[in-house]
Order: structure tokens, then C-alpha cells, then sequence
């Protein structure tokens, strides 16, 4: 990484939104990972393409980050930067029945603008952690429904810097994948389609899934959600527990006493922790049962 790509990301923001080997630990929910050579904040859809074709023309790797929430990183860090969407993109809009947002809200957050607005349809994004614009590309879903549910279009750029709206059908949505996700395009904006519902009664409901993830969930550790997909006609964390591995140890990653789907954080855990205890975990369940469990955690970094 050179001088000059410094000079001139500084150039396109102002500077004090370029950070220099950023410690990746203090923006991911697992708490882990090396440093970043940069660590830059775009504040608009122009700054955000300006940098694109940079970083393009320099062939410099980057990658798109938005709360961190499925994300393990090396103990190496990142060689490239990483661009947050998140902080700089938090913006929603209500017409009738339909809300526009920017990509960085959280899913809490629109719950809970939702939940303002008397709009039913979000009540199952009240307690998932990541960013509007990371819930698309995952087809983030819980108690189910799905984003698939809601999502009318959104709008995108790609690795280029070009715009792109897809809409219905064109964001071939499915579980915990979407064109976006394979096609690693960048989602700006959303726009959802939800119903008039009774403000008490979405409340309420959100409250109840509120406190079936308190008590079901290992949420007073730091982890990245789910740390598998679910496999088809089965669960992972069933599968995990039969497996005889819940409260299995390697270093500072443990398998939940809690919820056997959730490798955590207990304390000083490495990424090479982490990546050795789920490969534990899939031959473990792969010798017991033969399902191949599937990583829902991105890795990110050597």
C-alpha cells in the first residue's frame, strides 16, 4: 500500500474518514481480528464510487462492510481496504405502506420505525444485529419469515462503481443467499412494502421474540449469529448438540452451553481459534450424522 493511495482516498473524503491499520476486532460483533491497512467511511453514493474506480484502477483489494455481524477476521488482518457502508447511510423514508432506507440502518432500527409507524411485517428483525443492507444480500430471516417477505427492489452498485435496481424476482432471493450476495454487489438502498397493523399488537410481538432470543441465545457473548446454515430437515445446532459438543473448548471459541448454533467469543478468542473449532465441529457432525454443515460466517483475511 502506498503513500499515494493514501493522499488520495483523503483526497476523495476529506481525510479524517481514512484510518490507517485499523483494528478489525472494534468493528465485527465476534470482537476478533487483525488490522486493516485502511479503513475508510464513504459519506455518499459519489464518494463511494470515486473510490471504487481508485482502488480498481489501482488494483488494490477491497472489501464492503456493513455492522460486522456474520464477519470472522484473520488474526492477520486485511491486506486492502475495507469500505463501511454502515455509519454514513442511515436514513428512512415512509409513504403509505412503504418505507425507503438507506443501507446502513440497522434491522433493529427499522423494527423499530416500523413499530412507530404502525407497519406489521418487520416484527422478526427487532433482534437481528446486522445492517438493512446486509439483512438483503443474507435474505436475513428469523421465527420464520425473511426479507423475501418485504423487499420490493433495492438499489446497488457494483464492483465498478456502476448502478444498478433490481427488483421482485431479479434479486433471487432464498435462503441466506441472493443475487447480490453471489454477484457481491453493494446495496444502498432498500424498498419495502409492509402492512397497517395495531401498534400494541406489534409491539407485543416483537417484545415475544425479544425474549425467546434472550433466553434461547447466547447474547451477553461476542459471536456472529448463527455459526451454520441450517441443513435441509434439520438444525445445526441440534445437530451440534447431539454431537455431544455444547461447552466444547478450543482456546478462547466455545461451542454455547446455551445454544449449540452459536460458537462464541469467551473470552480472548483468535480467528485461528474460531476457523480450528468449527472445523471440529463439521467433521464431528459429519462422522456422527453425514450432513456436511455449511459456514453462515463470512471469513475475511490469510
Amino acid at each position: 500500500m502506498t503513500e499515494n493511495l493514501y493522499e488520495s482516498l483523503c483526497g476523495i473524503t476529506g481525510g479524517e474518514r481514512v484510518k490507517v491499520n485499523e483494528p478489525m476486532k472494534n468493528h465485527t460483533t465476534f470482537r476478533i481480528g487483525g488490522n486493516a491497512d485502511y479503513f475508510v467511511t464513504p459519506d455518499t453514493k459519489e464518494e463511494l464510487q470515486q473510490i471504487l474506480q481508485l482502488l480498481n484502477r489501482e488494483q488494490v483489494p477491497f472489501f464492503i462492510l456493513g455492522n460486522g455481524s456474520n464477519l470472522l477476521v484473520s488474526d492477520a488482518g486485511y491486506r486492502g481496504v475495507v469500505l463501511q457502508i454502515g455509519r454514513n447511510y442511515r436514513s428512512m423514508k415512509k409513504k403509505g405502506c412503504r418505507i425507503r432506507v438507506k443501507a446502513g440502518i440497522t434491522m433493529a432500527g427499522l423494527a423499530a420505525f416500523a413499530l412507530e409507524n404502525s407497519l406489521t411485517g418487520l416484527e422478526f428483525a427487532s433482534g437481528i444485529p446486522g445492517t438493512a443492507g446486509g439483512g438483503a444480500i443474507m435474505n436475513a430471516g428469523a421465527y420464520g419469515s425473511e426479507m423475501k417477505d418485504v423487499l420490493l427492489e433495492v438499489l446497488c452498485m457494483d464492483r465498478q462503481g456502476e448502478l444498478l435496481t433490481l427488483a421482485g424476482e431479479e434479486m433471487e432471493l432464498s435462503y441466506r443467499d441472493s443475487r447480490m450476495k453471489r454477484e457481491q454487489l453493494i446495496v444502498l438502498e432498500l424498498l419495502l412494502e409492509l402492512k397497517e397493523g395495531d401498534q400494541d399488537a406489534i409491539r407485543l410481538r416483537q417484545e415475544e421474540l425479544k425474549e425467546a432470543r434472550t433466553s434461547k441465545q447466547p447474547l451477553e457473548y461476542p459471536s456472529a449469529g448463527s455459526t451454520f446454515k441450517r441443513p435441509e430437515g434439520t438444525f445445526a445446532g441440534k445437530l451440534i448438540m447431539d454431537a455431544g459438543l455444547k461447552g466444547y473448548q478450543i482456546g478462547g471459541a466455545r461451542v454455547s452451553e446455551k445454544h449449540a448454533g452459536f460458537v462464541i467469543n469467551a473470552g480472548g478468542a483468535t480467528a485461528a481459534d474460531v476457523k480450528a473449532l468449527m472445523e471440529h465441529i463439521v467433521k464431528t457432525v459429519q462422522d456422527q450424522f453425514g450432513v456436511t454443515l455449511e459456514p453462515e460466517v463470512l471469513f475475511l483475511g490469510e
